[in-house]
């Protein structure tokens, strides 16, 4: 059993891009299909699939994205653990890598990059880092 389930897949998306797999299968939650989703919408994976009905078999299939070759994720950082939450204001959120990474967070308004959250005028829970 996974106790963090954002560092799962995020770990996941990471290790696969690097071994050339095409597409990651994992255990279904809506915390993870809105972070895949996001993932997909700012371009790091290309497509997010629910597979099967029912709960306990529900699987979540991500297909990666490479360019020229090379994975588009190039690194990962988990910020917030289960055991240290972090949180940040809207006034405290920067850039990540110079404008070419990004930070997504968990917000009131859901799970948001570092430019929307900015953009929105809210603040959350920094979940993680990816360039």
């Amino acid at each position: 059993m996974v106790s963090d389930t954002i560092g799962d897949l995020i770990i996941q998306l990471k290790n696969a891009g690097r071994v050339g797999k095409t597409q990651v299968v994992m255990p279904y939650s809506k915390l993870r299909h809105a972070v895949a989703q996001k993932l997909s919408e700012v371009g790091y994976v290309d497509q997010v699939a629910e597979q099967g009905k029912k709960v306990p078999h529900k699987s979540l299939a991500v297909t990666l994205k490479y360019v020229a070759g090379a994975p588009r994720i190039t690194d990962v950082k988990r910020i917030s653990k289960p055991g240290r939450r972090l949180y940040t204001k809207v006034a405290n959120i920067h850039q990540v890598k110079f404008g070419k990474g990004h930070m997504l967070l968990s917000t009131p308004l859901g799970i948001l990059t570092n430019v929307e959250a900015k953009a929105k005028g809210v603040g959350g829970e920094q979940l993680f880092i990816i360039w």
